[in-house]
């Protein structure tokens, strides 16, 4: 699960939009049981979910749930109507203290026990999209053995900071570095805030490549047309994979095999470091051509 280019999130209480959640080709796909669903369709959501978990991952996705969070007294249900065979984790709203993760890793490992699934399988991403949640993103990104990503919501962010939110996103740089810099540190994938202006594709092409410089390595998208750049831009470049080809290769066998620690390459030293970021590059790579294949093959 180290590839988490896209996320798309689909309202769960539209049976339309979950009906047709599997045709996109998102890394992952997360039913969502909070904003996007009022609160007189919370129940009607969580049947919609836990009954189309495993329909919704046929062809490959990672299927999530975003979750409300604890203050709002509903994330019992939620965690109780959803935790089924086919969810592969869940998403807690408004992450704000490593308290929030340890209290849902102790849940699901009691739903895990009680429902015959493999405990540890239900995986956690957290939404840090306030103030507290920023200030905390360190440790909430260590509280559990679950977590594999953390979310930048930038426009409960934007809204708990009393800042208007824009597409230059100048107003979210702090935070958005800060919680990138957690993830790196706690070994878990950073994920980057939903670009509202959807219809504007160049503003958001702009906007990715420069969250990938801050350290982000996926999206989360609330439109399907936004699924295909992510799944492009979040991918290694072909010519940054040639290169890494081109250093493994020159590394193993005029370095490593010859007892060097450094070798040359196209003119340019390569020593271990480099040698590690070609192996992340192509490791990337591997793993997304096997998604790409499972998916042509259903």
């Amino acid at each position: 699960m180290a590839v988490m280019r896209s996320i798309l999130y689909v309202p769960g209480n539209n049976p339309r939009m979950v009906e047709k959640a599997p045709s996109f080709p998102a890394d992952i796909i997360t039913l969502d049981l909070e904003d996007a669903v009022p609160p007189a369709e919370k129940e009607n959501a969580r049947k919609i979910i836990a009954e189309n978990l495993k329909y919704v991952g046929k062809n490959g996705s990672q299927v999530f749930v975003r979750i409300n969070n604890w203050e709002t007294l509903l994330t019992n249900d939620d965690l109780e109507a959803v935790v089924w065979e086919g969810l592969h984790g869940v998403t807690l709203a408004k992450t704000g203290h490593p308290d929030d993760v340890k209290r849902l890793d102790w849940k699901l490992e009691e739903l895990e026990r009680r429902r015959g699934l493999e405990v540890g399988s239900i995986k956690i991403s957290m939404l840090l999209e306030t103030a507290k949640g920023i200030c905390n993103a360190y440790e909430c990104c260590l509280a559990s053995k679950r977590n594999v990503n953390a979310i930048f919501g930038a426009v409960d962010y934007c809204r708990d900071m009393r800042v208007k939110l824009t597409s230059e996103a100048v107003e979210q740089q702090y935070a958005r570095a800060r919680m990138a810099v957690a993830c790196r540190a706690a070994g878990i994938v950073a994920i980057d805030a939903p670009f509202v202006a959807y219809q504007d594709m160049e503003a958001f092409e702009k906007n990715v490549l420069d969250g990938k410089q801050m350290g982000y390595e996926g999206r989360m998208i609330i439109h399907p047309s936004q699924v295909e750049v992510c799944n492009r831009l979040y991918a290694p470049d072909p010519a940054d994979v040639e290169w890494a080809k081109g250093v493994v290769k020159v590394f193993e066998e005029e370095g490593l095999a010859k007892g060097k620690a450094a070798v040359s390459y196209n003119g340019k030293m390569v020593d271990t470091p480099v040698y590690q970021n070609a192996l992340d590059i192509l490791n990337a790579q591997a793993e997304i051509e096997a998604k790409e294949a499972q998916r042509k093959n259903g």
